[in-house]
């Protein structure tokens, strides 16, 4: 047998030990989904949406809304600067056993969004049913997202000592995702239904100007700065 039917031999015999220990691999311990996407990707974070909502209660006997209702529409007004989603909808009962209250309660809920930063497009005004209820309120409502970490299992049901495929534990990477998702910010940004900011064309390449002649791309402090600095670490 000469050099070149050996070679052949020789790398047949490689491939197949190779594809032997694939179909091995693939059919006996690796999990198929092993094979596809990173750790990461096998424990992703959800976002499901909800509805904030509150109820403004009202007094047939009084002439505007009292103090204490009006703190909780501030705090909400609040709340849906920092979290909200769409439009900020305005119910107001259609019997309502005061009309000239609730309209005039509705009238200080604008002006209280208006005070708060919230312009009157991002209003909606709605009406509801009272199907005969007494005191109906004023009802506010606005679309929220929230993440909803993977879950994880538990450690005490995987055999860690199990080195068999030497692949990663199901668990590995379920703790990060957990606390990733405990410290999103903007959950609907993991949709991203939210275009990004242009950049600072100018800032980048005076910042690659200053790279590429040795210079330090930080921020330059002034020397009260440096001081108010120094004084509140002592």
């Amino acid at each position: 047998m000469n050099t070149k039917h050996l070679l052949i031999g020789a790398a047949l015999t490689g491939a197949l030990v190779i594809s032997g220990c694939q179909s091995n691999g693939s059919a006996g311990h690796v999990p198929a989904e092993y094979f596809q996407g990173t750790t990461l990707d096998r424990n992703p974070i959800g976002v499901t949406q909800h509805t904030e909502y509150l109820e403004v209660q009202m007094d047939v006997r009084d002439t505007q809304l009292r103090v204490p209702e009006l703190m909780k529409v501030r705090d909400f007004l609040d709340a849906y600067k920092d979290v909200g989603h769409g439009p900020l909808v305005v119910s107001m009962p259609r019997d309502a056993d005061n009309p000239q209250l609730a309209v005039g309660a509705v009238a200080e809920v604008r002006q209280l969004a208006w005070e708060a930063g919230v312009g009157y497009e991002s209003l909606l005004g709605a009406s509801y049913d009272t199907e005969g209820r007494p005191n109906t309120p004023i009802v506010m409502a606005y679309k929220t997202y929230k993440a909803v970490a993977p879950k994880c299992p538990s450690l005490a049901q995987l055999d860690v000592t199990n080195a068999v495929s030497n692949s990663d534990l199901p668990s590995l990477g379920c703790a990060v995702r957990t606390n990733m998702a405990a410290m999103i910010a903007e959950p609907s940004d993991l949709l991203g239904d939210r275009d990004l900011d242009e950049g600072d064309v100018t800032r980048r390449s005076r910042q690659l100007e200053l790279w590429r002649s040795g210079e330090t791309t930080a921020a330059i402090r002034t020397e009260a700065e440096s001081a108010v600095v120094s004084n509140a670490v002592n």
